[in-house]
């Protein structure tokens, strides 16, 4: 549709039912008038154009903390911030399209040439950006005999950076969305467009990510992942409704930096694999529990008991991630909150991801559970540790009522804007308009 007539149709409310399933009645006007810049900024960088808008969510981890690494289970789901993309195919007379052009609002504009197959190569010093992410989604499509061609996009996004709901994943599906939607008539399932944005990731962009990040963002909803095998993960998108359970997905962040932590993610993976190394195998999932509880002795001499305990959060937070799954499914929210409960004390207890004692005088993330334990522990609320873990954020399933007293609580410790209350978004990355 022409730009003009799009932006009339939105202000008119042709758009308004759309726009509340996405982010509720509550922010129909503040998302109206946010199209509508976007729609303004696209027309001053590449004029009045035929356009489509396409949204991708964000994606939060739900239960599976560090498990998908070993071959475990995952739950994740979409959450209701987002990256929207204005889009139109290139005008080049004649020939093919060959330049994709994007300007995500706050950053430098990236123009990647996609003509032949020499141009679509990793470039040197390219990695941890979005020209990394861009080029190897057009890569990946090429390879796998998909067709490419080049757009003009404008971007924004409320995925917060650092937050732990996966900004990185999101552009990437918003990359490999709109190049299906406008060269391959939508014909490439959600499932291998998240295996497209990881191959970018893993690739391109110089980050060895597993598959949940794009998963949730390309499928919406809850989404449930095994990582038994790596070249054929199993997905199940689960047909639960957060917000008809009359709580909210609430997410704190501290504050605190991600720099100088690499170490400590990495020691995570090594330390479990360390455990796996002494059974000859490569990863915990391809251990049993009886045969690590057996070797007890042999494994805190050999590799210290952090890696010992590590180990037990796996086996555990894999089992919980079973167990929560089939809560769902059956309608037991109270068993699911109860598990989610189990999978914070595990993170703090045995993973130890809440804190680095490199800087034991920085715990935030345990301050905030402290905190969030103590004004939630009438509420029948559950809070755990979110993502990595060391820095970043604590997410809290916390009753809708109860949200508005535990944010005044949390707020004049974090900050003002320490606190999200999101939902959970059933749709994946869609055309809006």
């Amino acid at each position: 549709m022409e730009l003009i007539i799009l932006a009339e149709k939105i202000k008119n409310g042709g758009y308004d039912e759309k726009l509340k399933r996405f982010y509720g009645e509550a922010k129909l006007e503040s998302a109206k008038e946010r199209y509508l810049k976007s729609i303004g900024e696209f027309e001053k960088i590449y004029g009045n154009r035929e356009i489509e808008i396409i949204s991708v969510p964000g994606r939060s981890e739900i239960l599976g903390n560090h498990t998908d690494h070993n071959r475990g289970r995952v739950l994740a789901a979409a959450v209701n911030l987002d990256i929207i993309a204005v889009v139109s195919k290139s005008l080049v007379p004649g020939g093919r399209q060959s330049h994709i052009r994007i300007k995500s609002e706050g950053f430098e504009p990236d123009s990647i040439d996609i003509a032949d197959s020499e141009s679509l190569e990793p470039v040197e010093g390219e990695k941890f950006t979005s020209a990394a992410i861009i080029r190897g989604t057009a890569k990946r499509f090429d390879e796998l005999g998909y067709n490419i061609g080049g757009f003009d996009a404008y971007t924004t996004s409320d995925v917060l950076k650092g937050s732990g709901l996966s900004s990185s994943a999101a552009f990437e599906i918003t990359v490999g969305f709109i190049l299906n939607y406008l060269y391959n008539d939508g014909k490439i399932s959600p499932v291998e467009l998240a295996r497209i944005g990881q191959y970018a990731e893993n690739n391109y962009f110089g980050k060895p990510s597993g598959l949940m990040d794009q998963t949730a963002c390309s499928l919406g909803g809850f989404v449930a992942l095994d990582f038994s095998d790596p070249e054929d993960a199993s997905v199940e998108k689960l047909d639960f409704d957060l917000t008809k359970s009359g709580y909210s997905l609430c997410i704190v962040a501290p504050g605190g930096s991600h720099d100088n932590l690499n170490d400590e993610y990495a020691a995570i993976t090594y330390e479990m694999k360390q455990i796996a190394g002494y059974f000859n195998k490569e990863v915990l999932r391809d251990v049993s529990r009886a045969e690590f509880n057996e070797n007890l002795c042999k494994l805190r001499e050999l590799y210290g008991d952090r890696a010992v305990l590590r180990a037990m959060h796996y086996f555990a937070e894999n089992t919980r991630v079973y167990t929560g799954t089939e809560a769902l499914k059956d309608g037991n929210f109270e068993g699911f909150m109860q598990l989610i409960t189990a999978s914070g004390n595990s993170s703090f207890k045995y993973l130890q991801n809440v804190y680095t004692p490199n800087d034991p005088k920085i715990q935030g993330l345990s301050l905030a559970l402290a905190l969030s334990e103590e004004i939630l522990s009438d509420k029948n609320a559950a809070a755990r540790v979110h993502g990595g873990g060391f820095a970043g954020t604590i997410q809290a399933f916390i009753p809708k009522k109860s949200v508005g007293e535990y944010f005044d609580r949390i707020r004049p410790v974090f900050g003002e804007k320490s606190c999200l209350e999101l939902s959970v978004r059933r749709d994946g990355a869609v055309v809006v308009m």
